[in-house]
């Protein structure tokens, strides 16, 4: 090869925000590390790449490709086929590039970006936007085969134990990822199948990313070192979170806010320190009319001050509440609530709000982004999964981090308006051992990234991938 190959990276996330916005975090901090990185993006995300474009004009370029229509639009599996067509494409550009990539760092959604670069003759390296413990979870379920794994029990609660990862975890069958669940024996599952053998290609990449923490998941990260997966990079895993924006582009992060920043800022400031509740279910989160019902009576009922961000109308989303029973909050809601509560309906800038001095609750999906911000920003989590990880998180919180709060769960476990009411008020009792917790975890994830086990696992990173880029120029 010749020198033309030097630190130049090509970032390939998952097109969906929640997966997007890390890779883009990623890219900044590698960016101001010296690198050259392209992103490859589809243009329903393009907008989300404009504060790096702008930022860095001379070393942060796009790739801007447009994979054909999936066959069913809900269907993960039907979205990466579509994006495996993508491959010619990325090789033409690629070949006819005067400095190719070195690698590719790519969601581990994309396990066949693995044979993809071995043709090209470079690494690849998998991305997790999810945590330690929730990829644990992942890489144990679907190493297992269908001998060994997957069944149909008759009772949709029946455990599901993970003896290989450490405390031996459980989860209920109903919690399991739907496409694992749609496995029967002796019937042939092409979408199992494809996503099962993608899913195995990110045990035989040169590395891992993670976004997430030693102090938070210091056991997992540790499991994700050592555990036998008969992968070729033994060790080669590098915890480099929390990623976040910078302060410039926290607000606009992921998108324009529904209601105007310095509306929501001003109604903050008239709060007291650690007495609002935020509530929000990510971008993709479809809440059914039960759950709109109980979440609405209890914000009201409890007396606590609260931000309620709500979906837009319209658009899909990613849980299993039929479109027929998505809801949204009765019109004089706001009225009822005037003064006390705060809708914000669409958009709404989570890492600013969340960092504000009033705010101290965050009552949210367990989405791993809105987990981050949330144990960054230093506030008790009020947990109500609704899917995939999200359960995995949870557990987290709650039960190995403390500084969690179960409320709910998907549409199986909603609880009574008055059981709600009184968890939101605990939420903000500045007496409750879950605020002292997270305290301590702020200060954790800030330490990190600031000198910590983060920013060390992020030095020897680029270290290695500068070996890469110095040992093709000399080869």
């Amino acid at each position: 090869m010749s020198s033309r190959y030097t630190t130049h990276l090509l970032l390939y996330p998952f097109p969906a925000a929640g997966h997007v916005i890390p890779m883009l975090d990623f890219a900044r901090i590698l960016l101001l590390r010296g690198f050259t990185v392209t992103l490859l993006v589809t243009p329903p995300n393009f907008s989300l790449l404009h504060p790096l474009l702008s930022l860095f004009p001379s070393s942060f370029h796009s790739l801007l490709l447009h994979p054909p229509p999936p066959h069913q639009q809900l269907r993960l599996t039907s979205k990466l086929i579509a994006l495996r067509e993508l491959d010619p494409h990325i090789r033409d550009w690629f070949r006819s590039h005067p400095s190719p990539p070195l690698a590719i760092i790519s969601d581990f959604f994309l396990g066949w970006t693995q044979p993809l670069a071995l043709s090209l003759g470079i690494k690849r390296l998998a991305f997790s936007p999810s945590g330690a413990f929730a990829l644990s979870v992942a890489n144990s379920l679907w190493r297992r085969t269908p001998d060994s794994g997957p069944s149909v029990p008759g009772d949709d609660r029946t455990p599901v134990n993970f003896h290989d990862l450490p405390g031996s975890p459980v989860s209920e069958w109903w919690q399991l990822p739907l496409l694992y669940r749609d496995y029967r024996p002796g019937e042939r599952n092409h979408d199992w199948d494809f996503f099962r053998a993608s899913w195995l290609q990110n045990f035989a990449s040169w590395g891992t990313v993670v976004n997430t923490f030693d102090h938070l998941e210091s056991k997992h990260i540790h499991h994700l070192k050592t555990a036998d997966y008969g992968q070729g990079h033994p060790g080669r895993v590098w915890a480099v979170g929390p990623l976040l924006p910078d302060d410039s582009q926290a607000p606009g992060r992921g998108g324009a806010s529904s209601l105007p920043s310095v509306e929501i800022t001003r109604w903050l400031d008239q709060k007291a320190d650690h007495s609002v509740v935020f509530v929000c279910f990510g971008s993709r989160s479809a809440l059914s009319k039960k759950q709109v019902q109980v979440l609405g009576d209890a914000l009201d009922r409890s007396g606590v001050c609260f931000i309620f961000a709500v979906r837009a109308p319209g658009g899909g989303h990613s849980n299993s509440v039929a479109d027929e029973d998505v809801s949204e909050l009765p019109e004089d809601y706001e009225e009822r609530v005037a003064g006390r509560g705060l809708v914000i309906r669409g958009w709404a800038p989570q890492v600013p709000i969340l960092n504000h001095r009033a705010v101290g609750a965050f009552l949210s999906h367990c989405g791993w982004n809105s987990v981050l911000e949330g144990l960054s920003a230093g506030v008790v989590m009020l947990t109500w999964s609704m899917g995939t990880d999200q359960f995995s998180n949870a557990e987290l919180l709650v039960e190995q981090v403390g500084v969690g709060i179960r409320v709910g769960e998907s549409t199986r476990n909603i609880p009574e308006v008055d059981e709600l009411a009184t968890r939101l008020t605990q939420a903000v009792d500045p007496t409750r051992k879950e605020r002292k917790r997270a305290a301590q975890v702020r200060t954790e994830a800030l330490a990190a990234v600031k000198g910590g086990s983060s920013e060390e696992d992020l030095d020897d990173l680029v270290a290695q991938l500068s070996q890469l880029g110095e040992s093709c120029v000399d080869s």
